[in-house]
């Protein structure tokens, strides 16, 4: 490990708060709402996209009270690294997907690719939808042509961790969504 607790302590100290936790829980029950209508007479499959998407999940289908399955898939163009390259599949779903309405649940759109390769596989296995949700949509113009079904919130274009998100593997559990400063 090359940072010591000290070194990630001040990241941490130093970082701008974007995005509080108030504020998350008002976007993740807008997304709830959304969700709710759409989806809660379909008997849907919720799908976390680990790692980001765990804690984001799990606060969102608290918010959702209606009959669910959840199930994780694990696919990956970061690992362990603060930039993207091509997409590394880890776990596939163990639930059956045929003729199901999936949700798709991250914690960022930041480019799209993830999410749009997770989706366009979901949908070659026969589903009845796929929708997709992510707490945060990064601001910028490098994305993919998709957008998700469920936005909570929008951010400026800068290097983001907490709330599920990481800074090389840390802060994931942080309750607000921060960035790096000078970022």
């Amino acid at each position: 490990m090359t940072q010591t607790i000290n070194d990630l302590n001040k990241i941490l100290d130093e970082a701008d708060c974007l995005v509080d936790e108030a504020k998350l829980n008002e976007a993740l029950d807008k997304m709830a709402a959304q969700i709710t209508i759409d989806l809660a007479d379909k008997l849907p499959l919720v799908l976390c996209v680990m790692n980001g998407g765990l804690i984001p999940t799990a606060a969102l289908i608290e918010r959702l009270n209606f009959p669910l399955e959840l199930d994780y898939i694990h696919a990956t163009r970061y690992g362990m690294e603060t930039e993207g390259a091509s997409l590394n599949w880890l776990s596939y779903p163990q639930t059956r997907l045929k003729d199901r309405h999936i949700l798709v649940v991250d914690d960022i759109f930041d480019q799209g690719h993830t999410l749009q390769a997770i989706s366009q596989w979901l949908e070659a296995q026969e589903t009845s939808s796929v929708h997709t949700a992510t707490v945060i949509n990064k601001l910028h113009d490098r994305k993919t042509n998709m957008i998700p079904n469920y936005v909570g919130t929008d951010v400026a274009d800068r290097f983001l961790f907490g709330y599920g998100m990481d800074y090389k593997g840390f802060f994931r559990n942080v309750k607000g969504i921060y960035a790096i400063k000078g970022s």
